[in-house]
């Protein structure tokens, strides 16, 4: 891995973190959330992969500007939601 794509990585990491901010609280902390699951049972390919963040993010921004709660767009049991995700990835 070169500098310029260490350097990349973070932009991409910080426009995310962006996103998230401007979500409603609730999709704040059910998106904070997923991403400790992710990073704790995840697999490394996974978790490395920035795409699947991005992904949940563009989920969670439809379902907000359909004015959706985040269970609604996650279902109630988001344990289980974050499974489908590592399991159709």
């Amino acid at each position: 891995m070169s500098i310029r794509d260490i350097i990349e990585g973070k932009k991409k990491w910080r426009t995310l973190v962006a996103r998230v901010k401007a979500l409603p609280q609730d999709y704040q902390l059910v998106y904070k959330e997923i991403q400790k699951y992710l990073f704790k049972v995840g697999p490394v390919e996974i978790v490395e992969d920035v795409g699947l963040l991005e992904g949940i993010v563009e989920l969670f921004e439809e379902g907000a500007s359909m004015g959706k709660g985040v269970l609604e767009v996650t279902g109630s049991d988001v344990a289980a939601f974050c499974d489908e995700l590592i399991k159709n990835s």
